[in-house]
């Protein structure tokens, strides 16, 4: 949060930067005062006094203070807080990515061009982003520290965040409402790119056609993922999703090219989705994927060799 690699992010960095800061002086004055009141020798006080000075203190320290305050800090935060409006901006159109929080994955898209990931976010740098957010089943929330606020996921309505990147870099987001036993395995990756590099993967993606799977393949993942999952980039549909709001599970037209699987519980490397389907309630308990004990040892490396070519 405080190493801010865009507007955004720097806003929220300077307004925790200034209430730090008020808050220091005031914890100052205050050890200040009560330092001087306990050194300070007793003394007798008429009674007219002593109520006199518990009225100033009544009003200077517990009306006066806390509302300038208030005020000053108010003053500073709002217009910081306007960085991560969705205002119109002249010249320039804000790049619209949905996010959906499922128990425990984020569902990614991008409605201009069609495409769709899962827990992962490729993001153009010195574009403002509009990110629409919203939640298939609990209250999530929305965060990626470094590049701007959080917002909170609601099942059943959208909030939109502006955040905009000015630097390369891979970012981690964090789901940061609790929203069950993985909350803490609820990960987003977001890999900045240069404009030309971002415009080249969006092509990619469209223009992607994931290769067939081989006859046992395609029937093991009808029998075992179709219901749940959909493979984007096939010429012929697996199973009967064709609808993206319906998913359950990831869309896996991309899940050989993730750096992570699991929303970051399992980094991506050779034989990892392997490892995924046998061991995923493992892995991840109480995951909405069932086992698949029921398959032989060949039926899950069958499976998991197409995954693995699914590299847009």
């Amino acid at each position: 949060m405080l190493d801010p690699y865009g507007p955004a992010a720097r806003a929220v960095a300077w307004t925790w930067w200034a209430m730090f800061g008020f808050s220091a002086v005031v914890l100052v004055g205050v050890v200040a005062l009560w330092l001087i009141g306990m050194r300070r020798p007793p003394a007798a006080v008429p009674e007219e006094k002593v109520a006199r000075y518990n009225r100033r203190w009544i009003v200077w320290g517990g009306i006066v203070l806390p509302c300038v305050s208030i005020v000053l800090l108010l003053s500073f935060g709002i217009p910081q807080g306007k960085r991560m409006l969705p205002l119109p901006v002249e010249g320039v159109q804000p790049l619209k990515v949905e996010v959906i929080g499922h128990q425990w994955w984020w569902e990614v898209r991008y409605p201009e061009s069609g495409v769709v990931t899962a827990n992962q976010m490729n993001l153009p740098a010195g574009r403002p982003l509009d990110i629409h957010v919203s939640s298939a089943d609990v209250i999530h929330s929305f965060w990626i520290p470094r590049l701007g606020g959080k917002i909170d996921m609601i099942p059943g309505r959208t909030n939109v965040i502006r955040l905009e990147a000015d630097r390369l870099a891979t970012h981690r987001g964090q789901c940061s409402e609790f929203c069950g036993m993985q909350h803490t395995h609820m990960i987003l990756y977001s890999e900045v790119q240069t404009a030309e590099d971002f415009a080249t993967w969006l092509k990619a993606r469209q223009q992607w056609q994931a290769p067939a799977p081989q006859p046992e393949a395609r029937s093991l993942f009808e029998r075992e993922c179709a219901a749940c999952h959909q493979v984007s980039g096939l010429e012929s549909p697996l199973g009967g999703i064709t609808d993206e709001t319906l998913l359950i599970g990831p869309d896996l037209g991309d899940v050989g090219s993730r750096s992570h699987l699991g929303a970051g519980v399992l980094k991506n490397e050779p034989g990892a989705i392997r490892r995924w389907l046998s061991e995923h309630q493992t892995l991840k308990p109480e995951n909405r994927m069932p086992p698949l004990d029921h398959l032989r040892d060949t039926e899950l490396d069958v499976l998991a060799d197409w995954l693995e070519t699914l590299t847009p």
